[in-house]
């Protein structure tokens, strides 16, 4: 059975979130993660991972103004100096959370920005952030997200563009980090592409498509994924982060069959 972690940022939503831990717990979860730490101190997260028994699995490198819209800042020129801020910020919580793996969003890439500057600037940015981890013993994972239904103009929207990032990068600690939901969209041919891809994956997410919902609102078969996910030997975690179709703990029929 894969090692399943709960994404807090989209289970459990029914409460706040640093209750969020506890009701994971409960549900049978053994880790978390989420997409961001940093609008709680990082001391509150650490007691609510000790208090529940709960490692932390992942979160995400600072994406620049969220709220506005932006979806990382990897690729951009122009924000170079606010990067390598939030890796210092990244490694800070890390840290205090004993968490080994965080991932960089690359962005969306302007449309007046050329494709060249855009990825010698994400290279530049995800070679510094690597080495930082590095030092810390973290690795770093790249996220494929599709360009086509939740992140038109996302910059690394495909696992081949992953890899050559990885390969241009030359670092042992870099990871891509294989969402099924947006693979799927994407290049689909799932089982296959993951025993393809097994040697740089350092951490799977999913959710069915379409919908981003829970495993059995839509199109892909899960019992074979994870089925094959087991097969493969691979040894990382798999994170839930799907948007419940109603009430988080009736979305979680998934889990308790593997269970």
């Amino acid at each position: 059975m894969p090692r399943f972690s709960a994404n807090l940022s989209m289970l459990f939503n029914e409460v706040d979130f640093i209750a969020r831990f506890a009701r994971a717990r409960e549900a049978g979860f053994e880790g978390v993660e989420y997409l961001f730490p940093y609008a709680w101190p990082a001391q509150d997260i650490a007691r609510e991972l000790e208090v529940n028994n709960l490692t932390q699995v992942l979160f995400n490198l600072p994406p620049g103004d969220w709220d506005a819209g932006e979806r990382g800042i990897a690729c951009l020129p122009d924000r170079v100096d606010e990067f390598r801020e939030g890796v210092d910020r990244a490694i800070e919580y890390a840290r205090e959370l004993g968490c080994r793996q965080v991932n960089c969003l690359a962005g969306l890439k302007p449309a007046d920005l050329d494709e060249e500057t855009a990825w010698k600037t994400l290279v530049a940015n995800v070679r510094y952030a690597a080495e930082r981890l590095d030092a810390e013993g973290i690795t770093l994972c790249l996220e494929a997200i599709n360009s086509r239904v939740d992140m038109p103009g996302f910059f690394l929207d495909t696992s081949g563009k992953v890899l050559a990032l990885i390969e241009e990068v030359e670092m042992d600690n870099v990871r891509l980090q294989y969402d099924l939901y947006h693979m799927q969209i994407m290049e689909g041919d799932l089982i296959r592409t993951m025993e393809c891809l097994l040697p740089w994956i350092g951490h799977i997410q999913f959710a069915d498509n379409p919908g981003r919902n829970e495993p059995g609102t839509g199109e892909i078969n899960f019992s074979n994924v994870f089925a094959a996910i087991d097969r493969l030997d691979y040894d990382g975690w798999v994170g839930a982060e799907y948007r419940p179709s109603g009430n988080t703990e009736a979305s979680l029929g998934w889990f308790s069959g593997q269970s």
